[in-house]
């Protein structure tokens, strides 16, 4: 089977599907799950695909919401990841469900050309993308092995080809000290709640100093019960971001002192825990994003310039772990929300509409060829499956 004709076959097959693809996108945004209880989201996500004949291994890595979905026998095995966890409250604010959707799109489209182009097609049912790295849990336990390249898509307000994103940590950061009555005693109390005010106001002190691209942003997950009451306990989560892994570390080494500041300086007991694994930042492969941006073009749609794409922010993702070990991409497939952005409420009334609706269909077929263009060209080809056999053998 020739490109140009497996690249038509995998395109018909998309739009084959267009209403099963749409029904499932809609199923999964009207009942938004949230990281690691995305119960019903993943197994409407295998069922088209189980429907095929995708042989489905449930929970690996021990994760209840993960799955792998398998197809062919080919030497060439290409990931494809679908997400599918929501937000508090926002619900799908950030399109999870045209992930999900577009995903299995893009697997089932290539499941129809798995012989001709000798590829194993991989649905890789990826959870708590928004909070707990579901991907890094995932790779760290191997389910990522045999996997040569891996691709998927996010829906985002502009048409982005070769997306970046940002590396990310977080930390929840406990002081404890001791109550007393905040008038009748209060030189008794050591007030852990002084200790978040102390930390805080490091933090935005040391704002001034952030390298580019360093980025802190905190909440207070307690601070107390009553007012009269000196608080004894008190809890405070950041998320540290920054161009790259290094600038991360150097960034926590900062942050660090600043919660050590809020316990010296009110004499609190305190505790740092990370609450995931950290985030790497993406690492696009350059060939593949170029053929996904001739696509975005083939259908209509408006990549931005390579040139400003490393300067839009775009987040941090758990994909981004997966980039820096092997071959894939993540391009943000623009939606039409009015104005809105990912994590906003017009967002998530989008992600369910024509334009969310487009996404996914595009987004699939976009893939789909992708991949095509890669089984099809005997260098690239080669190039990705010398990178896997070195991962392997190392």
């Amino acid at each position: 089977m020739s490109t140009a004709t497996a690249s038509v076959s995998v395109e018909d097959a998309v739009n084959r599907r267009r209403g099963d693809l749409i029904e499932l996108s809609h199923e999964i945004h009207a009942e938004p799950e949230l990281a690691f209880a995305e119960f019903k989201s993943a197994a409407k996500t295998q069922a088209l695909v189980a429907e095929y004949g995708f042989e489905i291994t449930a929970a690996p890595a021990g994760l209840d919401t993960a799955f792998r979905a398998r197809f062919g026998d080919g030497p060439l095995v290409v990931g494809i990841c679908a997400e599918y966890d929501a937000l508090p409250e926002l619900g799908h604010a950030c399109g999870h469900n045209i992930i999900a959707a577009s995903a299995v799109g893009t697997a089932l489209a290539l499941a129809e050309v798995a012989d001709e182009l000798g590829l194993t097609v991989v649905l890789l049912g990826t959870p708590a993308e928004e909070a707990g790295g579901g991907k890094v849990l995932l790779l760290n336990a191997g389910a990522f092995d045999d996997v040569a390249v891996a691709v998927m898509v996010h829906p985002g307000p502009i048409d982005i080809a070769r997306a970046r994103s940002l590396a990310l940590s977080q930390v929840e950061v406990t002081y404890r000290g001791r109550e007393a009555h905040a008038a009748v005693a209060p030189y008794l109390g050591v007030n852990a709640a002084d200790a978040i005010t102390v930390a805080q106001t490091a933090i935005g002190l040391l704002r001034q100093q952030f390298a580019p691209g360093q980025m802190a942003h905190g909440i207070v997950t307690d601070g107390g019960q009553a007012t009269n009451v000196i608080p004894a306990r008190t809890v405070l989560r950041y998320t540290m971001r920054a161009n790259d892994a290094a600038s991360l570390r150097h960034l926590e080494g900062r942050l660090a002192d600043c919660f050590l500041a809020g316990a010296v300086a009110t004499g609190c007991d305190y505790d740092v825990e990370q609450t995931e694994p950290p985030y790497d930042e993406l690492a696009p492969d350059k060939w593949l994003a170029d053929v996904f941006r001739g696509e975005m073009i083939r259908l209509g749609r408006t990549p931005i310039g390579e040139e400003v794409e490393a300067a839009v922010p775009l987040g941090s993702t758990d994909m981004g772990n997966v980039t820096q070990v092997m071959p894939g991409i993540h391009p943000i497939v623009g939606v039409d929300a009015d104005g809105a952005s990912v994590h906003q409420p017009g967002f998530a009334a989008a992600a369910a509409g024509p334009s969310g609706d487009k996404a996914v269909v595009d987004g699939a077929i976009m893939l789909a060829r992708t991949v095509v263009a890669l089984a099809e060209t005997p260098a690239e080809r080669d190039r990705v499956l010398a990178l896997h056999a070195e991962r392997v053998a190392s």
